[in-house]
């Protein structure tokens, strides 16, 4: 998996690509707990060159969500393909996030 994050006004962008599963998912975890501890802690995370999610990518990402909204912040979501998409569907946690089509909607959505 690879990991690019990068530093705005009110949160962090966090882009990644390639495969999210039981092999890769501790690198987000680290990630996301070390951005979960600002205040407020909001983060994006763009999903597009995303191909493949299974239960321990989701569970990463529920996890990093839980956490930011303990500090006050959100963890929202952007990008997502079709295969992405239906997982997150087929488990119902696109009614847990807020998921955008683009990054600048999902950036636009902590600014307002």
């Amino acid at each position: 998996m690879e990991l690019a994050s990068r530093p705005l006004d009110k949160l962090t962008v966090i882009t990644l690509g390639g495969r999210l599963d039981a092999y890769t998912a501790s690198t987000l975890i680290k990630e996301l707990d070390q951005r979960a501890t600002a205040t407020p802690a909001n983060v994006l995370v763009n999903l597009n060159s995303v191909n493949f999610i299974d239960s321990t990518g989701l569970a990463a990402l529920v996890q990093g969500m839980k956490r930011c909204r303990e500090h006050k912040g959100d963890l929202r979501l952007c990008g997502l393909q079709r295969p992405t998409r239906m997982i997150f569907e087929l488990t119902r946690l696109d009614k847990a996030f807020e998921i955008f089509a683009t990054e600048a909607e999902g950036i636009a959505s902590f600014n307002g």
